[in-house]
């Protein structure tokens, strides 16, 4: 396993190897289907691989590549779909079979993008049940004792074992960086609802994010663009213009940030292998320019982890309630005792967490006034036991406030395993935060060929 990829292992680079014929896309898509091959019985990333479809795919792609008929970076791109994203004529389990086997019947709004983007879709990639804490049965390729994250553990799997090239994931705590920092790979959080959340099975509605999971900042930016933007069959996505990412990243445009480091909780509940990781990389950004100011939070923070966890589980309960009612015995234990919370939380409560967090998101606009982004540890350290999915502490702020977010891996602790950054950006002005995760992923990148 490699921290960092070479650029024959990203979008990025497959896509130029593509449009300038040095591969095909039959060649890329069988290239992953033999990954899978190799590794899929001891990892268990996938809940169905679609191989007639993707090996269809691939071939009407190159017979578009042959007219000169280029759908973009995507084009010929394997990717995974967390299976709790609608993929035609594929069944959408959430994690759980015994409920859920029918196909689906239309793309869900961000795997149709994807499509139109030229990517090809090779299958669906296991969740834990109802994307929530209960750990699946998917496995960490750093370490099979080892975690590998929730809920979209499928797909951060599948992207860092190369059995695809980028995945969907979603969150509503931590459950796309976490998993993502766990298997080395980076992974993006975008600013609630600029992506649509049609064909999206809900967890808890109000902290939903689907975002993309792949080896790089600047692969990340290529699975955003194709993605976000508004979407009438989700007519809560946001209105606000969609973000032009990848242009941002031309190297020309990167400048050396003002950066907020986060202290508080983020530092008290970090083990000592994320602190020092953070550390050293801080270190490397100021000796390259950046600067790194202590950022104050506001007071609303203080109740930001109790109020999460109540929309979480009111949400969560709501959606559920009738089938739980029916058929509650085939609930996982976590699950279970978030939906048992929430049919306990009052209607004046929700509504006060509901004030709470719009108030929040408001104040920690005004954080950025000073700083260009927050950076703070992607998780509290290396990945743990697979009793658990980890502790999403460093993550559902974001997802309780909205903020966009980026993650990538910048180290491995003292075991061999996986260690991440997480920047932290505005609402809605993903461009500058890829801006700032571009120049940092990059500087540690020269650094490294330096040494």
């Amino acid at each position: 396993m490699k921290l960092f990829p070479g650029v024959e292992e990203t979008i990025e680079g497959v896509s130029h190897a593509l449009r300038t014929g040095q591969r095909t896309c039959v060649e890329v898509t069988e290239a992953c289907l033999a990954a899978i091959d190799a590794r899929e019985d001891e990892l268990h990333a996938w809940t169905v691989v679609d191989r007639d479809g993707a090996r269809a795919q691939a071939e009407e792609l190159d017979l578009d590549l042959g007219q000169r008929h280029w759908h973009g970076f995507l084009h010929g791109v394997p990717i995974g779909v967390k299976d709790i994203i609608d993929v035609a004529g594929l069944p959408t389990t959430a994690g759980c079979p015994q409920l859920h086997s029918e196909p689906a019947r239309s793309d869900a709004t961000i795997v149709a993008r994807l499509r139109a983007a030229g990517a090809v879709i090779v299958g669906k990639t296991v969740t834990t049940q109802f994307a929530s804490f209960d750990p699946a049965e998917t496995r960490n390729p750093w370490a099979l004792d080892r975690t590998p994250g929730g809920s979209s553990s499928g797909s951060a799997v599948a992207v860092a074992s190369g059995m695809c090239l980028g995945a969907l994931g979603t969150q509503t705590g931590g459950s796309i960086t976490r998993p993502a920092t766990y298997c080395g790979v980076a992974g993006c959080k975008p600013t609630y609802r600029l992506v649509s959340l049609h064909g999206v099975v809900p967890l808890a509605p109000s902290l939903d994010h689907p975002g993309p999971i792949a080896r790089t900042v600047t692969d990340l930016a290529i699975l955003l663009d194709a993605i976000a933007g508004y979407d009438r069959r989700d007519p809560e996505s946001a209105r606000e213009p969609t973000p032009a990412v990848l242009a941002a990243l031309e190297e020309s445009s990167l400048r050396p940030p003002k950066l907020g480091r986060l202290r508080g909780p983020f530092e008290d509940l970090a083990e000592a292998a994320a602190l020092e990781a953070l550390e050293a990389a801080l270190e490397k950004f100021k000796a390259a320019g950046a600067k790194v100011l202590d950022v104050q939070l506001p007071g609303e923070f203080n109740s930001l982890f109790r109020c999460h966890r109540m929309l979480m589980a009111a949400e969560a309960a709501s959606w559920h309630e009738e089938q739980f009612r029916q058929h509650g015995e085939v609930y996982a234990p976590s699950i279970r005792q978030l939906i048992e919370e929430g049919f306990g939380v009052a209607a004046t409560e929700y509504v006060r967490c509901r004030r709470h967090q719009s108030r929040l998101r408001r104040t920690l606009q005004g954080v950025f006034d000073s700083v260009h982004a927050l950076v703070c540890p992607a998780t509290t350290g290396p990945a743990p036991d697979r009793s658990t999915t980890g502790d999403p502490a460093f993550n559902s702020p974001w997802s309780y406030s909205g903020l966009p977010t980026v993650s990538f891996p910048i180290a491995l602790s003292p075991e061999g395993l996986p260690l991440g950054l997480q920047i932290v950006g505005r609402d809605f002005a993903e461009a500058d935060l890829f801006r700032v995760a571009a120049w940092c992923e990059r500087t540690l990148h020269r650094e490294l060929a330096q040494t």
